[in-house]
Order: structure tokens, then sequence, then C-alpha cells
């Protein structure tokens, strides 16, 4: 079974899926074992590995550090073609939807295929939606795109639809990093209205109950990252995990 077809089955027996984001910027040595150890016992589903600034042989080092951890998906969330490691379990093909910088569209993908096919890695098509979360966020400033208004649902949608129309597998509804409000349920509910791939929501998620409103709306994937960074008790990331996990 791929990466992917083994999240979507989580996703359906469970709720959601739930997956935490981390960052090679953020955790080294014995802290990484110590979160990733929190969370394993916390019931998290899988790890997406990503951050604005690392590089290869950072993320390389890093992912293998991190299955040593765990035998959790490590999923690779890169910014950049110099983030690409085979040590993934699987790998976002991002193109960011939401915006129109053509690098991030398609011309990064030119560069980083061959690479992809060497490592031998699974990729996930993903179109990546930045919304608008009330301050500019680090992936906003990386890539130079516009995020999609928080009050345009509808704008969000007919994005969402024109990329599973495109093949692509997976929607990825995101804040960004350190986002101040995360993405609405009313964007959720009109992206499930109207395709049937599995939704990602990120950013801003800091509470149980934002986690389980956004599930209820249609999300098929939960992400959190900064929330997990600030806060890394057990008993906070099992919290968020259960409300992610609306079954079993």
């Amino acid at each position: 079974m791929t990466i992917f077809n083994h999240l979507k089955d989580v996703s359906v027996r469970r709720g959601s899926a739930f997956i935490v984001l981390l960052d090679p910027d953020k955790f080294r040595g014995n802290e990484l074992g110590t979160r990733v150890e929190a969370c394993t016992r916390a019931g998290v589903d899988a790890f997406f590995v990503g951050g604005s600034l690392v590089h290869a042989p950072v993320v390389d080092a890093f992912v293998r550090q991190l299955k040593s951890f765990t035998e959790l998906p490590a999923i690779g969330f890169p910014g950049a073609v110099s983030q690409l490691t085979p040590a993934y379990d699987a790998l976002l093909y991002l193109s960011i939807v939401s915006g129109r910088n053509p690098e991030y569209l398609f011309g990064q993908h030119v560069h980083a295929a061959p690479l992809i096919r060497q490592m031998k890695l699974e990729t996930i098509p993903t179109a990546y939606m930045l919304v608008e979360s009330g301050l500019l966020t680090t992936a906003q400033y990386m890539n130079q795109s516009l995020p999609l208004p928080r009050s345009k649902p509808d704008v969000a949608a007919a994005t969402a639809l024109a990329a599973e129309m495109m093949g692509m597998q997976l929607m990825y509804t995101d804040g960004g990093s350190g986002a101040e409000h995360p993405v609405p349920t009313e964007m959720i509910q009109a992206i499930r209205e109207v395709c049937t791939s599995p939704i990602v929501v990120g950013g801003g998620l800091r509470t149980p109950v934002s986690v389980r409103e956004r599930v209820d709306a249609g999300a098929g994937f939960i992400v959190v990252g900064n929330a997990i960074e600030d806060d890394g008790a057990s008993s906070y990331i099992a919290e968020m995990a259960a409300a992610a996990h609306t079954k079993g």
C-alpha cells in the first residue's frame, strides 16, 4: 500500500488523519527524539517535514534521525528543490495553485522531477492553497504568492475543482506558518461540496475545538506545526489528536 493510500485509509477509519509538521530548523538531537516519542504516544498518524530555509544535507540528516525514533511515515513538505532527500517515505509534489508565480506552479517541478525519479520517491500530487490568515506568513513571503481571500469560499472551491480536474490528488489549504487565523470552515465546506479528493487543513490550529470544527466541515487531514512547537506536552498533543480522530 502506498503512503497516500495508507493515510486515506486512516482518514476513513479515524475520521481524519492527524499529522504533525516538523521543521528541521526548530528541532535538534534529543529534543527531536523527545517530541517524536510524545507524538507517537499521543496518536499522531504521520509527520510532514519542511521548512523555508533548510537545505538537503540538513534535511537528509533530520529525516534519518526522525525515522530512528518512529515507524510513522515521514513525508516531505518541501519549500524548494534543495530540500529533497531519498530518506522520505513519500513527498508532497506541491503546486501553489492559489498564486500565479510560474516557478511554484510548474517551474521548480521540472528541476525536481529527475531527482525525484532517481530517489525513487512516492509522489503525492498536491494542490497547495495559501489562505489569508491575518498576517504575512513565511510561505507567502518566500513564494511571492497572494493568498486566497478568507471571505471568498467560492473562489477557493473553484481553485480546488480546477486542480482536481488537472489530476491533483490532495487539496492542501493552509494559513501558513504562524497563521493568526485558521482556514475558515465555510471554505472547507465549499471545497468539500465540489471535490472528492481529501482536503488537508493546516495553519493556525491551536485548540481541539478548532480542529474538530474543521474535521466536521470536511477536512480529511489535519496538520499542526507551531502549536506543537509551543506546547510539546503529550497531554496537549493527545487532545489535538483526539479532536481529529472523530471515529474509533
